[in-house]
Protein backbone atom coordinates (compact mmCIF):
# COMPACT_ATOMS: atom_id res chain seq x y z
CA UNK A 1 0.00 0.00 0.00
CA UNK A 2 1.40 3.38 -1.01
CA UNK A 3 1.45 5.99 1.75
CA UNK A 4 1.34 9.76 1.35
CA UNK A 5 5.03 10.49 0.91
CA UNK A 6 4.46 14.26 1.02
CA UNK A 7 4.04 14.00 4.80
CA UNK A 8 6.82 14.65 7.31
CA UNK A 9 5.21 13.72 10.65
CA UNK A 10 8.28 14.13 12.85
CA UNK A 11 9.52 17.32 11.22
CA UNK A 12 6.03 18.85 11.50
CA UNK A 13 5.81 17.94 15.20
CA UNK A 14 9.20 19.51 15.94
CA UNK A 15 8.28 22.68 14.03
CA UNK A 16 5.06 22.94 16.04
CA UNK A 17 6.98 22.51 19.28
CA UNK A 18 9.32 25.37 18.30
CA UNK A 19 6.44 27.59 17.15
CA UNK A 20 4.55 26.98 20.42
CA UNK A 21 7.47 28.58 22.31
CA UNK A 22 7.31 25.97 25.06
CA UNK A 23 8.99 27.01 28.32
CA UNK A 24 11.69 24.37 28.74
CA UNK A 25 12.73 22.73 31.96
CA UNK A 26 14.17 19.70 30.18
CA UNK A 27 17.50 18.87 28.56
CA UNK A 28 19.50 19.82 26.51
CA UNK A 29 21.03 22.36 28.83
CA UNK A 30 21.75 25.03 26.23
CA UNK A 31 17.98 25.86 26.29
CA UNK A 32 17.47 26.79 22.64
CA UNK A 33 20.99 28.20 22.37
CA UNK A 34 20.74 30.76 25.16
CA UNK A 35 23.32 28.78 27.10
CA UNK A 36 25.68 28.53 24.13
CA UNK A 37 25.56 31.99 22.50
CA UNK A 38 28.79 31.80 20.47
CA UNK A 39 27.63 28.60 18.77
CA UNK A 40 24.09 29.94 18.35
CA UNK A 41 25.32 33.11 16.70
CA UNK A 42 27.27 31.08 14.13
CA UNK A 43 24.79 28.34 13.20
CA UNK A 44 21.52 30.14 13.87
CA UNK A 45 18.88 30.13 16.56
CA UNK A 46 16.37 27.90 14.74
CA UNK A 47 18.72 24.92 14.63
CA UNK A 48 19.21 25.01 18.39
CA UNK A 49 15.49 25.47 19.00
CA UNK A 50 14.98 22.17 17.16
CA UNK A 51 17.53 20.41 19.35
CA UNK A 52 14.97 18.94 21.73
CA UNK A 53 14.38 15.80 23.76
CA UNK A 54 11.89 12.94 23.74
CA UNK A 55 8.38 13.71 25.02
CA UNK A 56 4.83 12.60 24.26
CA UNK A 57 4.16 14.88 21.28
CA UNK A 58 7.62 14.31 19.79
CA UNK A 59 7.72 10.55 20.49
CA UNK A 60 10.64 8.41 21.71
CA UNK A 61 13.10 6.64 19.41
CA UNK A 62 13.59 3.71 21.78
CA UNK A 63 9.86 2.96 21.89
CA UNK A 64 8.11 4.91 19.12
CA UNK A 65 4.31 4.99 19.12
CA UNK A 66 3.63 8.40 17.52
CA UNK A 67 5.29 10.65 14.97
CA UNK A 68 8.61 8.77 14.87
CA UNK A 69 6.77 5.51 14.23
CA UNK A 70 4.72 7.16 11.48
CA UNK A 71 7.85 8.61 9.87
CA UNK A 72 9.59 5.22 10.01
CA UNK A 73 6.61 3.58 8.29
CA UNK A 74 6.76 6.18 5.52
CA UNK A 75 10.45 5.47 5.07
CA UNK A 76 9.90 1.71 4.92
CA UNK A 77 7.21 2.25 2.29
CA UNK A 78 9.46 4.54 0.21
CA UNK A 79 12.33 2.03 0.25
CA UNK A 80 10.20 -1.06 -0.48
CA UNK A 81 10.81 -2.52 3.00
CA UNK A 82 8.43 -3.96 5.59
CA UNK A 83 10.02 -2.18 8.56
CA UNK A 84 12.39 0.75 9.01
CA UNK A 85 14.27 1.99 12.05
CA UNK A 86 15.95 5.38 12.38
CA UNK A 87 19.62 5.25 13.40
CA UNK A 88 21.46 8.18 14.96
CA UNK A 89 24.83 6.47 15.31
CA UNK A 90 25.46 5.97 11.63
CA UNK A 91 25.33 2.80 9.58
CA UNK A 92 27.94 1.33 11.92
CA UNK A 93 25.11 0.84 14.40
CA UNK A 94 22.92 -0.67 11.68
CA UNK A 95 25.56 -3.16 10.55
CA UNK A 96 26.26 -4.24 14.11
CA UNK A 97 22.54 -4.48 14.91
CA UNK A 98 21.96 -6.69 11.83
CA UNK A 99 24.71 -9.12 12.86
CA UNK A 100 23.66 -9.22 16.52
CA UNK A 101 20.00 -9.66 15.60
CA UNK A 102 20.46 -12.88 13.63
CA UNK A 103 23.55 -14.56 15.13
CA UNK A 104 24.12 -16.32 18.42
CA UNK A 105 27.57 -16.90 19.93
CA UNK A 106 29.77 -19.16 17.75
CA UNK A 107 27.41 -18.92 14.76
CA UNK A 108 29.19 -18.54 11.42
CA UNK A 109 28.70 -15.62 9.06
CA UNK A 110 29.99 -15.52 5.47
CA UNK A 111 31.22 -12.07 4.44
CA UNK A 112 33.59 -10.38 1.97
CA UNK A 113 37.00 -9.43 3.28
CA UNK A 114 36.49 -5.84 2.14
CA UNK A 115 33.57 -5.39 4.54
CA UNK A 116 33.69 -2.25 6.69
CA UNK A 117 35.25 -2.44 10.14
CA UNK A 118 31.76 -2.12 11.65
CA UNK A 119 31.09 -5.71 10.52
CA UNK A 120 34.14 -6.85 12.49
CA UNK A 121 32.76 -4.92 15.46
CA UNK A 122 29.44 -6.73 15.09
CA UNK A 123 31.23 -10.07 14.97
CA UNK A 124 33.16 -9.27 18.15
CA UNK A 125 30.00 -8.10 19.93
CA UNK A 126 28.01 -11.18 18.92
CA UNK A 127 30.92 -13.63 19.37
CA UNK A 128 30.30 -14.93 15.86
CA UNK A 129 32.80 -16.77 13.67
CA UNK A 130 33.69 -15.02 10.38
CA UNK A 131 34.11 -16.94 7.15
CA UNK A 132 35.79 -14.51 4.77
CA UNK A 133 35.35 -14.51 1.01
CA UNK A 134 38.06 -12.80 -0.98
CA UNK A 135 36.63 -10.08 -3.24
CA UNK A 136 37.81 -9.88 -6.82
CA UNK A 137 40.76 -7.55 -7.36
CA UNK A 138 40.85 -5.29 -10.39
CA UNK A 139 44.59 -5.33 -11.05
CA UNK A 140 44.28 -2.53 -13.61
CA UNK A 141 43.36 0.06 -10.98
CA UNK A 142 44.40 -1.83 -7.86
CA UNK A 143 41.06 -1.88 -6.00
CA UNK A 144 38.86 -4.55 -4.47
CA UNK A 145 35.58 -5.14 -6.28
CA UNK A 146 32.58 -7.23 -5.25
CA UNK A 147 32.36 -10.97 -4.64
CA UNK A 148 31.27 -13.45 -7.30
CA UNK A 149 28.32 -15.82 -7.12
CA UNK A 150 30.76 -18.72 -7.44
CA UNK A 151 32.83 -17.62 -4.43
CA UNK A 152 29.72 -17.33 -2.26
CA UNK A 153 28.47 -20.72 -3.50
CA UNK A 154 31.81 -22.24 -2.55
CA UNK A 155 31.77 -20.65 0.91
CA UNK A 156 28.22 -21.92 1.51
CA UNK A 157 29.16 -25.43 0.36
CA UNK A 158 32.18 -25.46 2.69
CA UNK A 159 30.19 -23.94 5.58
CA UNK A 160 26.64 -25.32 5.36
CA UNK A 161 26.15 -24.54 9.05
CA UNK A 162 26.61 -20.76 8.48
CA UNK A 163 23.60 -18.74 9.62
CA UNK A 164 24.01 -15.63 7.48
CA UNK A 165 25.61 -14.13 4.41
CA UNK A 166 26.76 -10.50 4.61
CA UNK A 167 27.21 -8.44 1.42
CA UNK A 168 28.19 -4.92 0.33
CA UNK A 169 26.00 -3.08 -2.18
CA UNK A 170 27.82 -1.25 -3.72
CA UNK A 171 31.47 -1.14 -2.67
CA UNK A 172 33.00 2.24 -1.85
CA UNK A 173 34.20 2.43 -5.46
CA UNK A 174 30.76 1.59 -6.90
CA UNK A 175 31.00 -2.11 -7.84
CA UNK A 176 27.89 -4.20 -7.19
CA UNK A 177 27.82 -7.99 -6.96
CA UNK A 178 25.03 -10.11 -8.44
CA UNK A 179 22.92 -9.52 -5.37
CA UNK A 180 19.77 -11.16 -6.69
CA UNK A 181 21.48 -14.48 -7.45
CA UNK A 182 23.36 -14.50 -4.15
CA UNK A 183 20.18 -13.84 -2.15
CA UNK A 184 18.42 -16.70 -3.94
CA UNK A 185 21.31 -19.10 -3.25
CA UNK A 186 21.64 -18.09 0.40
CA UNK A 187 17.91 -18.41 1.04
CA UNK A 188 17.78 -21.82 -0.64
CA UNK A 189 20.42 -22.91 1.87
CA UNK A 190 18.47 -21.54 4.82
CA UNK A 191 20.72 -18.54 5.41
CA UNK A 192 19.70 -14.97 6.19
CA UNK A 193 21.07 -12.21 3.95
CA UNK A 194 22.35 -8.96 5.48
CA UNK A 195 23.46 -6.09 3.25
CA UNK A 196 25.62 -3.07 3.99
CA UNK A 197 24.24 -0.36 1.69
CA UNK A 198 26.07 2.51 3.32
CA UNK A 199 26.93 3.87 -0.13
CA UNK A 200 23.70 2.95 -1.89
CA UNK A 201 20.87 4.79 -0.17
CA UNK A 202 20.04 6.68 -3.39
CA UNK A 203 19.93 3.66 -5.69
CA UNK A 204 16.28 2.63 -5.21
CA UNK A 205 15.05 5.89 -6.72
CA UNK A 206 16.46 5.68 -10.25
CA UNK A 207 16.57 2.88 -12.82
CA UNK A 208 20.18 3.48 -13.85
CA UNK A 209 21.54 2.19 -10.55
CA UNK A 210 22.18 -1.36 -9.34
CA UNK A 211 19.28 -3.20 -7.70
CA UNK A 212 18.97 -2.74 -3.94
CA UNK A 213 18.76 -5.27 -1.13
CA UNK A 214 15.05 -4.73 -0.58
CA UNK A 215 14.32 -5.01 -4.31
CA UNK A 216 15.93 -8.47 -4.54
CA UNK A 217 14.46 -9.86 -1.32
CA UNK A 218 17.34 -9.60 1.15
CA UNK A 219 16.31 -9.80 4.79
CA UNK A 220 17.98 -6.70 6.24
CA UNK A 221 19.99 -3.75 5.01
CA UNK A 222 21.61 -0.71 6.60
CA UNK A 223 21.75 2.56 4.64
CA UNK A 224 23.70 5.76 5.20
CA UNK A 225 21.06 8.27 4.13
CA UNK A 226 23.57 10.97 5.10
CA UNK A 227 26.20 9.77 2.62
CA UNK A 228 24.32 9.96 -0.67
CA UNK A 229 20.70 10.88 0.00
CA UNK A 230 20.83 14.22 1.78
CA UNK A 231 20.28 13.78 5.53
CA UNK A 232 22.68 15.04 8.21
CA UNK A 233 25.91 13.21 9.02
CA UNK A 234 25.38 10.27 11.38
CA UNK A 235 21.75 9.68 10.35
CA UNK A 236 21.06 6.27 8.82
CA UNK A 237 18.32 3.64 8.66
CA UNK A 238 17.92 -0.08 9.18
CA UNK A 239 15.49 -1.86 6.84
CA UNK A 240 13.85 -5.26 7.32
CA UNK A 241 11.88 -7.34 4.82
CA UNK A 242 10.14 -10.70 5.08
CA UNK A 243 9.60 -13.08 7.98
CA UNK A 244 13.04 -14.63 8.43
CA UNK A 245 14.20 -11.98 10.92
CA UNK A 246 12.79 -11.81 14.47
CA UNK A 247 11.58 -8.21 14.72
CA UNK A 248 11.35 -8.28 18.49
CA UNK A 249 14.99 -9.25 18.72
CA UNK A 250 15.92 -6.45 16.30
CA UNK A 251 14.13 -3.95 18.54
CA UNK A 252 15.83 -5.36 21.65
CA UNK A 253 19.26 -5.09 20.04
CA UNK A 254 18.60 -1.51 18.88
CA UNK A 255 17.44 -0.54 22.37
CA UNK A 256 20.55 -2.16 23.81
CA UNK A 257 22.82 -0.14 21.51
CA UNK A 258 20.98 3.12 20.89
CA UNK A 259 21.20 6.33 22.86
CA UNK A 260 18.20 7.33 24.93
CA UNK A 261 18.83 10.93 23.84
CA UNK A 262 18.39 10.68 20.07
CA UNK A 263 19.04 13.86 18.08
CA UNK A 264 15.82 15.29 16.66
CA UNK A 265 17.87 17.27 14.15
CA UNK A 266 19.23 14.02 12.74
CA UNK A 267 15.83 12.33 12.72
CA UNK A 268 14.09 15.32 11.13
CA UNK A 269 16.70 15.31 8.38
CA UNK A 270 15.85 11.64 7.73
CA UNK A 271 12.16 12.55 7.53
CA UNK A 272 12.80 15.31 4.97
CA UNK A 273 15.39 13.34 2.95
CA UNK A 274 12.90 10.47 2.59
CA UNK A 275 10.19 12.83 1.39
CA UNK A 276 12.55 14.42 -1.13
CA UNK A 277 13.66 11.05 -2.50
CA UNK A 278 10.12 9.75 -2.76
CA UNK A 279 8.74 12.83 -4.52
CA UNK A 280 11.72 14.23 -6.44
CA UNK A 281 14.35 11.53 -6.30
CA UNK A 282 14.21 10.39 -9.91
CA UNK A 283 14.47 13.92 -11.28
CA UNK A 284 17.29 14.90 -8.90
CA UNK A 285 19.23 11.70 -9.53
CA UNK A 286 18.84 12.19 -13.27
CA UNK A 287 20.85 15.40 -12.87
CA UNK A 288 23.31 13.70 -10.53
CA UNK A 289 24.03 10.95 -13.07
CA UNK A 290 24.37 13.56 -15.82
CA UNK A 291 27.00 15.40 -13.74
CA UNK A 292 28.85 12.17 -12.99
CA UNK A 293 28.95 11.25 -16.68
CA UNK A 294 30.11 14.76 -17.59
CA UNK A 295 32.91 14.50 -15.04
CA UNK A 296 33.93 10.99 -16.12
CA UNK A 297 33.99 11.88 -19.81
CA UNK A 298 36.15 14.94 -19.23
CA UNK A 299 38.56 13.27 -16.80
CA UNK A 300 39.11 10.46 -19.28
CA UNK A 301 40.31 13.06 -21.79
CA UNK A 302 43.18 14.04 -19.47
CA UNK A 303 46.47 12.39 -20.35
CA UNK A 304 47.70 10.17 -17.52
CA UNK A 305 44.32 9.74 -15.81
CA UNK A 306 41.62 7.09 -16.09
CA UNK A 307 38.11 7.23 -14.63
CA UNK A 308 36.50 3.80 -15.20
CA UNK A 309 32.72 3.54 -15.32
CA UNK A 310 30.14 1.20 -16.79
CA UNK A 311 32.81 -0.59 -18.81
CA UNK A 312 33.70 -2.34 -15.54
CA UNK A 313 30.40 -4.23 -15.67
CA UNK A 314 31.10 -7.83 -16.62
CA UNK A 315 34.60 -7.85 -15.17
CA UNK A 316 35.14 -10.19 -12.18
CA UNK A 317 33.30 -8.89 -9.11
CA UNK A 318 31.35 -6.20 -10.95
CA UNK A 319 27.86 -7.30 -11.97
CA UNK A 320 26.68 -3.66 -12.03
CA UNK A 321 28.11 -0.23 -11.29
CA UNK A 322 27.05 2.98 -9.52
CA UNK A 323 28.18 5.81 -11.81
CA UNK A 324 28.11 8.41 -9.03
CA UNK A 325 31.31 6.89 -7.63
CA UNK A 326 34.03 8.80 -9.46
CA UNK A 327 37.19 6.77 -9.01
CA UNK A 328 40.22 8.27 -10.75
CA UNK A 329 43.30 6.12 -11.40
CA UNK A 330 46.34 8.38 -11.03
CA UNK A 331 49.35 6.06 -11.02
CA UNK A 332 50.48 7.12 -14.50
CA UNK A 333 51.05 10.66 -13.24
CA UNK A 334 53.97 9.35 -11.20
CA UNK A 335 52.29 10.15 -7.87
CA UNK A 336 50.14 8.23 -5.42
CA UNK A 337 46.47 8.86 -4.76
CA UNK A 338 47.40 10.09 -1.28
CA UNK A 339 49.73 12.71 -2.76
CA UNK A 340 47.12 13.85 -5.26
CA UNK A 341 44.49 14.22 -2.54
CA UNK A 342 46.81 16.47 -0.55
CA UNK A 343 47.65 18.59 -3.60
CA UNK A 344 43.98 19.05 -4.51
CA UNK A 345 43.25 20.35 -1.02
CA UNK A 346 46.36 22.48 -0.56
CA UNK A 347 46.62 24.00 -4.05
CA UNK A 348 43.01 24.00 -5.32
CA UNK A 349 40.86 23.97 -2.15
CA UNK A 350 39.19 20.72 -3.27
CA UNK A 351 38.59 17.83 -0.87
CA UNK A 352 37.88 14.38 -2.30
CA UNK A 353 36.21 11.51 -0.43
CA UNK A 354 39.26 9.29 -0.16
CA UNK A 355 42.52 8.23 -1.71
CA UNK A 356 44.55 5.04 -1.87
CA UNK A 357 47.90 4.18 -3.39
CA UNK A 358 46.71 4.52 -6.97
CA UNK A 359 43.32 6.26 -6.90
CA UNK A 360 41.26 9.12 -5.60
CA UNK A 361 37.51 8.87 -5.16
CA UNK A 362 34.95 11.66 -5.45
CA UNK A 363 31.29 11.08 -4.59
CA UNK A 364 28.74 12.85 -6.80
CA UNK A 365 25.41 13.40 -5.06
CA UNK A 366 22.15 15.32 -5.14
CA UNK A 367 23.92 18.43 -3.88
CA UNK A 368 26.65 18.77 -6.50
CA UNK A 369 26.80 21.61 -9.03
CA UNK A 370 28.30 21.71 -12.51
CA UNK A 371 30.70 24.49 -11.56
CA UNK A 372 32.12 22.27 -8.80
CA UNK A 373 32.63 19.43 -11.26
CA UNK A 374 34.33 21.83 -13.67
CA UNK A 375 36.65 22.99 -10.87
CA UNK A 376 37.64 19.38 -10.14
CA UNK A 377 38.27 18.62 -13.82
CA UNK A 378 40.29 21.83 -14.25
CA UNK A 379 42.41 21.04 -11.18
CA UNK A 380 43.12 17.50 -12.37
CA UNK A 381 43.99 18.79 -15.84
CA UNK A 382 46.36 21.36 -14.36
CA UNK A 383 48.12 18.80 -12.17
CA UNK A 384 48.42 16.36 -15.08
CA UNK A 385 49.89 19.04 -17.35
CA UNK A 386 52.65 19.64 -14.79
CA UNK A 387 53.42 15.94 -14.33
CA UNK A 388 55.78 13.61 -16.10
CA UNK A 389 53.69 10.68 -17.29
CA UNK A 390 55.47 7.91 -15.44
CA UNK A 391 53.97 5.17 -13.34
CA UNK A 392 54.18 5.64 -9.57
CA UNK A 393 56.64 3.04 -8.35
CA UNK A 394 54.70 1.87 -5.33
CA UNK A 395 54.25 -1.84 -4.77
CA UNK A 396 50.89 -3.06 -6.03
CA UNK A 397 49.99 -5.20 -3.04
CA UNK A 398 46.53 -5.95 -1.79
CA UNK A 399 47.21 -8.52 0.94
CA UNK A 400 45.42 -11.82 0.90
CA UNK A 401 42.88 -12.51 3.63
CA UNK A 402 44.82 -13.44 6.79
CA UNK A 403 44.30 -16.78 8.48
CA UNK A 404 41.78 -16.66 11.35
CA UNK A 405 43.58 -18.43 14.21
CA UNK A 406 41.20 -17.71 17.10
CA UNK A 407 37.73 -16.11 17.18
CA UNK A 408 37.78 -12.28 17.01
CA UNK A 409 36.02 -11.85 20.36
CA UNK A 410 38.47 -14.19 22.12
CA UNK A 411 41.39 -12.22 20.70
CA UNK A 412 39.75 -8.90 21.59
CA UNK A 413 39.49 -9.89 25.28
CA UNK A 414 42.83 -11.73 25.48
CA UNK A 415 45.92 -10.42 27.23
CA UNK A 416 48.01 -8.52 24.71
CA UNK A 417 51.49 -7.14 24.38
CA UNK A 418 52.96 -4.52 22.04
CA UNK A 419 55.79 -5.61 19.75
CA UNK A 420 57.68 -3.92 16.93
CA UNK A 421 55.85 -4.22 13.64
CA UNK A 422 58.59 -6.41 12.11
CA UNK A 423 58.53 -8.68 15.17
CA UNK A 424 54.82 -9.36 14.70
CA UNK A 425 55.35 -11.68 11.73
CA UNK A 426 53.42 -14.90 12.27
CA UNK A 427 51.87 -13.66 15.51
CA UNK A 428 48.15 -13.31 16.26
CA UNK A 429 46.87 -9.75 16.06
CA UNK A 430 45.19 -8.44 19.18
CA UNK A 431 43.73 -5.37 17.49
CA UNK A 432 42.18 -4.18 14.26
CA UNK A 433 44.24 -2.21 11.74
CA UNK A 434 42.12 -0.24 9.30
CA UNK A 435 42.83 2.25 6.53
CA UNK A 436 40.21 4.99 6.86
CA UNK A 437 38.55 5.79 4.60
CA UNK A 438 37.37 3.34 3.30
CA UNK A 439 37.37 1.56 6.66
CA UNK A 440 38.35 -1.89 5.36
CA UNK A 441 40.48 -3.89 7.84
CA UNK A 442 43.96 -5.06 6.89
CA UNK A 443 44.08 -7.36 9.89
CA UNK A 444 41.53 -8.13 12.60
CA UNK A 445 41.80 -9.48 16.14
CA UNK A 446 42.52 -13.21 16.05
CA UNK A 447 44.24 -13.20 12.64
CA UNK A 448 47.80 -14.15 11.76
CA UNK A 449 50.00 -11.23 10.73
CA UNK A 450 51.66 -11.98 7.40
CA UNK A 451 54.73 -10.53 5.69
CA UNK A 452 52.44 -8.97 3.05
CA UNK A 453 50.43 -7.16 5.72
CA UNK A 454 53.57 -5.78 7.37
CA UNK A 455 54.92 -4.55 4.03
CA UNK A 456 51.59 -2.97 3.11
CA UNK A 457 51.40 -1.15 6.45
CA UNK A 458 54.90 0.23 5.82
CA UNK A 459 53.83 1.54 2.41
CA UNK A 460 50.76 3.19 3.95
CA UNK A 461 52.92 4.76 6.67
CA UNK A 462 55.24 6.20 4.02
CA UNK A 463 52.24 7.92 2.44
CA UNK A 464 51.07 9.32 5.81
CA UNK A 465 47.61 7.85 5.29
CA UNK A 466 45.02 7.58 8.05
CA UNK A 467 45.36 4.28 9.92
CA UNK A 468 42.75 3.65 12.61
CA UNK A 469 42.31 0.99 15.26
CA UNK A 470 45.79 0.26 16.64
CA UNK A 471 46.76 1.58 20.05
CA UNK A 472 49.96 2.96 18.51
CA UNK A 473 48.81 5.41 15.82
CA UNK A 474 52.33 5.57 14.38
CA UNK A 475 52.14 1.81 13.71
CA UNK A 476 55.74 1.36 14.88
CA UNK A 477 54.30 -1.29 17.15
CA UNK A 478 51.26 -3.55 17.05
CA UNK A 479 49.53 -5.46 19.83
CA UNK A 480 49.58 -9.23 19.58
CA UNK A 481 47.83 -11.89 21.62
CA UNK A 482 50.00 -13.26 24.44
CA UNK A 483 50.26 -17.01 24.35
Amino acid sequence: MDLDQSKTPLFDAVKKYVDDKVIQFHVPGHKQGRGLPEFRDYIGEKVLQMDVNGMDDLDYLNHPTGVILESQRLLANAFNADEAFFLVNGTTAGVQAMIMSVLNPRDKIILPRNAHKSAVGGIILSNAIPVYVQPEINQQVGIAMGVTVESIKRAIKENPDAKAVFLINPTYYGAASDLKSIVRIAHSNGMIVLVDEAHGSHMHFHNDFPLTAMEVGADMSALSIHKTAGSLTQSSVLLVKGKKVNLERVKQILNLMATSSASYLLMCSLDIARKQLALKGYEMLDKTIELARFARDNINKISGLACPGKELVGTPGCFDFDETKLGVYVRDLGISGYQLEKRLRKEYNIQVELSDLYNILSIITLGDRKEDIEALVAALNDIASKSNINKYEGVNIIPETPKVVIPPREAFYSNKMAVDLDASLGKISGEIVTVYPPGIPLVCPGEEISKEIIEFIKILKSQNCEIQGPSDPSMDTIKIVEK
